[in-house]
């Protein structure tokens, strides 16, 4: 295969596992009233399902490296594109919550080892010289697909049935393991080194059990009894790890990249940011469906302006930083974020759509911009041999914050809707999640404004927007 071609098709393969997985994320938050309503449930309590999709990547993204390393990354991106679609088949045939959760745990898993192996496929394919050519290609996806799934998944699931929506990752799956075959070479290492098993399992069980207790807080899927010591026994097993992690020399999730000051500050300043944020996804679509009365398909026509506030901000992001700085940038830009997010709110009934549109594209393009800011931020002052590493603990910090993001964002709501004594939700239950959530972007500033004044100067220089477009986020 000539180099040209290879640039271009190895990225192209891995994009249509992206893009799978892209749409796949966003696609279901437009469909969970229409589920709710099938399931038998309050459409809150669906908060479960989303959470233990990211809980699934949460858990396998700090494996996934070495797995690809010991079988071969060809063989692990097949897999995993395997797993995705029989997850997102289990999804469609789903008929219960608890099924339909088990389900999406499944395409967690998947989409945990298909979208960092893809990355590493590229990464020893594609020659140096051309690397920043196919990060180009990869960044597409990364772009359309949040765009695509809400309104995909309104259309399907207001003139269809929200199971359909499901069976859209069967042909792009079957053409990404076709092309994996045909394109790609089964690169592994020889010698990968052991795997921390025993903290693997400890950091593993503390986090999924700890954020599926909180999902499970105020629901009937268990007892608030088992929901509390599901939480207190994920906390002993995550504290376990801490003092593990502090005693050996290759921890699986290695800590002490936490004592480096600018990757502290994208982590733990961009955790309090994505906790926030990660909940608009699902109070969005609901509060437009539940709250305003209108369709899915209506729901998917004005969070999918998110998306394209995003792109805006690709053309604005290196421009912005180059003048002023992450710090800066990090302090102001969080602030605005918050207060986009506590804006979605204030919608009541009869609020013009074109003004909600306009909200919510707002509130893509300032958190897009964080998320550039925070990406390129973490590995200023990160040795090249320990980006690995490093992204595997930044990775999965970023899903847990994702996932508690929208479980504060629904313990917040069921709360509201119960001091207010509504028996389904109004659309003055949703103001106090706003709030709260964009609160927590608004907290983020604590952390970031302990930067020095020059943080991460010279990659501000440099090509922030290009590098920082293929990072694990989402929409």
């Amino acid at each position: 295969m000539s180099l040209a071609l290879k640039t271009f098709i190895v990225p192209l393969i891995v994009a249509c596992a992206m893009f799978m997985e892209a749409v796949d994320a966003n696609v279901i938050v437009t469909a969970l009233p229409a589920m709710a309503h099938d399931f038998g449930r309050d459409p809150v309590t669906l908060k479960i399902a989303v959470t233990s999709y990211v809980l699934g990547l949460g858990v396998f993204i700090p494996i996934c490296g070495w797995v690809a390393d010991r079988f071969g990354a060809r063989t692990v991106f097949r897999l995993a594109i395997c797993i995705f679609v029989g997850g997102s088949m289990l999804c469609a045939a789903s008929n219960s919550l608890i099924t339909f959760t088990a389900a999406r745990f499944v395409q967690g898993i998947g989409g945990a080892m298909m979208v960092p192996v893809g990355r590493i496929i590229i990464f020893r394919a594609v020659h140096r010289s051309e690397f920043i050519r196919a990060m180009n290609y990869l960044s597409l996806p990364a772009m359309l697909g949040p765009a695509a799934g809400p309104l995909l998944g309104g259309f399907i699931t207001t003139y269809l049935h929200w199971r359909l929506i499901f069976f859209i990752n069967i042909p792009i799956g079957i053409l990404g393991i076709y092309l994996t075959n045909r394109h790609i070479a089964n690169m592994r290492e020889e010698h990968p080194g052991p795997l921390d098993w025993f903290g693997f399992f400890l950091s593993a069980s503390g986090g999924s059990l700890f954020l599926l207790g909180l999902s499970l807080v105020g629901g009937d899927l268990v007892s608030g009894s088992t929901a509390f010591y599901m939480c207190v026994t994920g906390l002993v097993a995550l504290l376990a790890y801490w003092f593990y992690a502090q005693r050996i020399t290759r921890p699986i999730l290695d800590l002490r990249f936490l004592r480096v000051p600018t990757f502290q500050a994208s982590v733990l300043g961009g955790s309090l940011f994505r906790i926030g944020l990660g909940a608009v996804p699902f109070l969005l679509p609901l509060s437009l469906q539940e709250a305003l009365g209108m369709t899915a398909f209506q729901s998917g026509l004005i969070t999918c302006a998110s998306a394209v506030g995003g792109m805006f901000m690709r053309t604005a992001a290196a421009r912005l930083l180059r003048h002023y700085g992450f710090r800066t940038v990090l302090m102001y830009n969080a602030a605005l974020s918050g207060i986009a997010i506590a804006a979605c709110g204030t919608f009541f009934p009869g609020t013009p759509t074109s003004v909600i549109w306009l909200v919510v594209l707002l509130g893509g393009f300032f958190p897009a911009l964080q998320f550039t800011s925070l990406n390129s931020l973490a590995y200023a002052e990160i040795e090249s041999r320990d980006v690995g590493r490093a992204t595997s603990l930044a990775s999965v910090i970023q899903q847990i914050s994702l996932g508690l993001g929208v479980t504060v964002a629904g313990i917040v709501l069921e709360a509201s809707q119960q001091l207010q004594g509504h028996a389904t939700i109004q659309w003055t239950d949703f103001w106090p999640a706003f709030l709260v959530v964009g609160l927590f972007s608004v907290a983020s500033i604590a952390v970031t404004r302990r930067l020095p004044h020059n943080a991460g100067a010279d990659i501000a220089r440099g090509r922030v927007a290009s590098t920082a477009a293929s990072g694990p986020e989402p929409s």
